[in-house]
């Protein structure tokens, strides 16, 4: 039986009622109590370098008060009124669990102990800073721009990003600016097949166009390292509606506020447009909007598959929302069909995404299907002919349970079946512009509606009972965004944190920035759990910068990984110690990984373990690469990172390929077994018959004779091993 943790129950919301909430809050209380002995736990509360006397009387008055605030909780007469305290510690509950408690509290310690520091004119000053209503004006030099916006919105596969694709080839000079490395990678072959010399810029690696005046006529990047300074003539910003994500939204609104482009294309849902208009009456942009419709048909079928794998066909993506339902899966239709079955997942390196795309979309080989999380929605053109959901639901996040799929979420996958182009066709376009001198005027245009074949794509469910969810949701329209993300920017946290004591938590100053500000309500601050994690993570090591800690908690670290955790900790020692970045001696990276042989993992929680263990390695080194762009001086291994990087995918590469191969033998010698042991027994009944022609012959057996046989007739067998295969 499941052992029963507190803070750990069946539903999230119930996490906020008081029955759950009020006994986790004081069972931490008492952590507290215990704790305040502790010099480790003193500093990390911000009291280091206190008299340890004075120390503990801070925490022990916080303690107090906090207790006192819960006494006589959830009486009729306070229900109504909750101590301020509480309310975030509820939805701190409901949002994480006992963890989100535990963090939100502790941030409230550390609130209460910087308190003590506070005078009135830090208070007003930290109140100055924290006015964010107008973040147009963080880019001066953009506001003395004229732009002219273009909005391309449209449905999934309605040409909307390759017309803006088209005018951006047109231009003397430009940007593109997408939501994943892939796509990034995609414009920048693109742009320089067709004769623009494009550089390509991300986090983790940047590859600079060489002209004769030092600067690229094109970048190709993702939408974070967007070049805010950069006068171009056109921009391109893909998939505009993030900019009301609640993590990654505030580099959209940072891409429309500040690229200084005479034109700016954005590219998006229909659910962006009242938005966008807003921002572009703000800034006193013309805003001009560019309507499309979809290429090809798409259709909910009327029946689910009826959880029947059998009923799979040639070019259907199976969409899972966790990476072990994904290669359970994959081996469970690998099982049910004999075909094999590309994935692709987050996590899993985009690389090798890409690679397994074109598998999938190769009709010459025999990767009949795809199955895939969410990853799918966006940033790879796949010959889908047919969307199936495994389920509607998706994991809330940290043991929090399950949630329905957006409408937003489930029109954006659908959207991926029945694609007017592929990477294919991209790939042969591409050959062509490397032949000729010149593009010619009339592929700046798509065909017309009517001249594009009738590319159906369809979507259903593996279960009947999720069908009419999806009919319903594919039937609807998404709620329109209404505000935009945004984040403060470096200069003006740095400004913030001058206003607390050195040893004050740089998640706390995180924290009381987003507690303070003033937005205006087009706007909403973007989530910092990310950020806030990080920054408790590296706040042991004395000798950072706050520009250092503010650089770590914008690198791409999964804290869900231990081995990333213990990699970025590491990475954040060498640059407190300013050296020491050397790859080869950073212990924290398990390069012995790339030794081990794919033949030699056994099959099962060995494999998935063995995946997993290479996917943090190789966030670990895309960690490594993006420091060293940031820290040149302390990481130095650079191109060996790069290498040791492509060493990993091919190892993960091999190992999704070796799995199969474990696959079918394994399937190989259950068939032998079956056919040995039906061999067996017609020679043990007495005789067994040989075939030749139409003929059949009995011959008789002896069974002394039979027993001491056995063995040899076991070899036999099974050394003839294409024989029985083929059979």
């Amino acid at each position: 039986m499941r052992r029963k943790r507190l803070g750990h129950m069946p539903l999230p919301k119930q996490l906020g009622q008081d029955k759950y909430l009020i006994p986790m809050i004081r069972a931490k209380l008492d952590e507290y109590i215990g704790q305040s002995r502790k010099a480790k736990f003193l500093a990390s509360i911000g009291l280091e370098g206190k008299p340890i006397k004075e120390a503990r009387e801070r925490c022990t008055e916080f303690i107090k008060q906090a207790q006192e605030k819960l006494k006589g909780w959830g009486t009729h007469t306070q229900l109504w009124t909750p101590p301020s305290m509480l309310e975030p510690l509820r939805q701190a509950a409901i949002r994480n669990g006992e963890e989100g408690l535990s963090v939100q509290l502790l941030l409230h310690l550390q609130g209460f102990i910087a308190n003590y520091e506070f005078t009135m004119s830090d208070v007003k000053n930290q109140a100055k800073v924290a006015d964010l209503r107008y973040p147009s004006e963080w880019f001066p030099a953009t506001r003395a721009v004229q732009r002219t916006i273009h909005l391309h919105v449209g449905p999934t596969n309605s040409g909307k990003t390759y017309h803006a694709l088209k005018r951006l080839e047109q231009a003397e000079t430009g940007i593109y600016a997408g939501p994943l490395r892939l796509l990034a990678h995609e414009v920048y072959s693109r742009l320089n097949a067709s004769g623009k010399l494009c550089s390509l810029v991300t986090g983790d690696e940047q590859i600079m166009a060489k002209t004769e005046t030092g600067k690229p006529t094109m970048i190709s990047c993702t939408v974070e390292m967007v070049p805010l300074n950069a006068d171009v003539e056109v921009a391109v910003v893909d998939e505009i509606q993030l900019l009301g994500n609640r993590e990654r939204g505030w580099a959209w609104t940072q891409a429309v506020l500040g690229l200084k482009a005479r034109e700016l294309h954005l590219c998006g849902e229909e659910r962006a447009l009242p938005i966008v208009q807003e921002l572009a009456a703000a800034t006193g942009d013309t805003l001009v909007i560019h309507r499309y419709e979809r290429l090809s048909p798409l259709k909910c079928m009327v029946e689910s598959l009826d959880g029947d794998l059998q009923k799979l066909r040639k070019g259907d993506c199976v969409v899972v929302f966790s990476r072990p339902t994904l290669h359970k899966l994959k081996i469970t239709i690998e099982q049910t069909t004999g075909k094999r079955v590309a994935v692709i997942y987050g996590s899993l390196p985009p690389e090798i995404r890409a690679q397994q795309a074109r598998l999938f979309n190769d009709p010459d080989n025999d990767y009949d299907f795809l199955v895939a999380t969410d990853a799918v929605g966006m940033g790879l053109n796949l010959g889908i002919k047919r969307i199936v959901f495994e389920s509607i639901y998706r994991n809330k996040g940290r043991g929090q349970g399950k949630v329905l799929l957006p409408v937003q979420d489930i029109k954006q996958i659908s959207g991926r079946a029945g694609r007017y182009r592929t990477a294919r066709d991209n790939e042969n376009e591409t050959k062509k512009m490397q032949g000729s001198q010149h593009v010619t005027d009339s592929s700046t245009e798509l065909p017309s509606t009517s001249s594009v074949p009738q590319n159906l794509g369809l979507v259903t469910t593996l279960e009947p009972s999720h069908h009419q969810f999806v009919k319903i949701a594919m039937e609807s329209e998404a709620e329109p965004i209404l505000s935009a993300g945004i984040l403060p920017p470096a200069s003006i946290l740095q400004r913030f944190a001058t206003y607390f004591p050195s040893q004050t938590p740089f998640s706390y100053i995180l924290v009381r920035l987003h507690e303070i500000s003033r937005m205006h309500p087009r706007f909403h601050l973007c989530d910092v759990t990310d950020q806030i994690g990080i920054a408790d993570l590296i706040q042991s090591i004395k000798s950072l910068t706050v520009m250092d800690r503010i650089q770590f908690c914008s690198a791409p670290v999964s804290l869900r990984d231990p081995s990333v955790k213990e990699a970025c900790f590491t990475y954040a020692e060498c640059v407190g110690n300013q050296g020491g970045g050397e790859l080869l001696q950073i212990q924290a990276l398990n390069l012995d990984l790339l030794d081990v042989e794919i033949g030699k993992i056994k099959r099962g929680l060995d494999f998935r373990t063995h995946m997993a263990d290479l996917e943090s390695l190789h966030k670990s080194l895309v960690l490594y690469l993006w420091l060293s762009y940031r820290f040149s001086g302390v990481f130095t291994s650079q191109m060996l990172a790069f290498h040791v990087k492509r060493l990993t995918e091919e190892k993960i590469d091999e190992a999704l390929d070796g799995f199969w191969a474990q696959r079918l033998l394994k399937h190989r010698e259950e068939g032998q077994q079956i056919k040995l042991q039906e061999f067996r027994q017609d020679i043990l009944s007495g005789e067994f018959q040989l075939q030749s022609g139409d003929s059949n012959i009995s011959i008789p057996v002896d069974q002394g004779t039979l027993q001491h046989s056995m063995p040899l007739l076991d070899d036999a067998f099974t050394s003839a091993r294409p024989i029985a295969t083929a059979a």
